[in-house]
């Protein structure tokens, strides 16, 4: 009798177990299902800019019609080993400015009014070389959480290449062709001298 009770037991925990562990193999694949179908992408993987100039970084990100702002979590940062600097920070719907690094404040601005979208649009002013990067955007809603990235390229106005300064001044050219000119002109004189004096030497000893 005692034999049987502690079957039936053993049953039931076996039962109990496997019931527990297909809970959890169903709550697993569904949490990777929803990292699977939420995807956080960038319109563009590099942007190039020069100094004090303005920019506009995009992402785009899996969302629905009836997607609510208070659900969302945005952090946006420029990945600059060993620190990370903040550029935008949002939580449950609401702008931290106060978490904006030192280095942005005051420069950059997000877009609220396509969140919905499911579009991030950050514009960045007054642009300065030590802007250029790799720059991160994590976002999670009530469908998941996944990330993006895109990299950065801010240069000085005085990177213009040789060609462009060549273009730009052409004075020396103009200088170079009239002296060119000048020369043409003394080689030619010379050459007629040289033709007559030979024609004068011709004609005196016949």
């Amino acid at each position: 009798m005692m034999f049987l009770m502690f079957c039936c037991l053993s049953s039931s925990s076996s039962l109990r177990m496997k019931m527990i562990s297909r809970i959890l193999l169903l709550l697993i694949l569904s949490s990777c299902l929803c990292a699977a179908t939420f995807v956080v992408n960038v319109t563009q993987s590099s942007y190039q800019a020069e100094e004090n100039h303005s920019i506009t970084l995009e992402w785009t990100f899996t969302t629905r019609p009836d997607s609510s702002l208070s659900s969302m979590f945005i952090l946006c940062e420029l990945l600059d080993p060993p620190r990370e600097l903040v550029l935008c920070h949002i939580h449950e719907g609401v702008e931290f400015p106060d978490s904006q690094d030192e280095q942005f404040s005051g420069r950059v601005q997000i877009d609220k009014d396509v969140l919905r979208e499911g579009r991030i649009r950050l514009h960045v002013s007054r642009l300065r070389t030590e802007d250029s990067g790799l720059y991160l955007c994590d976002v999670k809603t009530e469908d998941g959480f996944n990330s993006g990235r895109c990299r950065l390229s801010v240069t000085t106005a005085a990177d213009v290449s040789p060609t462009q300064r060549t273009t730009l001044d052409p004075e020396p050219e103009g200088r170079g062709r009239i002296g060119l000119h000048v020369s043409l002109l003394l080689t030619a004189a010379a050459a007629a001298a040289l033709m007559v004096k030979l024609f004068l030497t011709l004609s005196s000893k016949g």
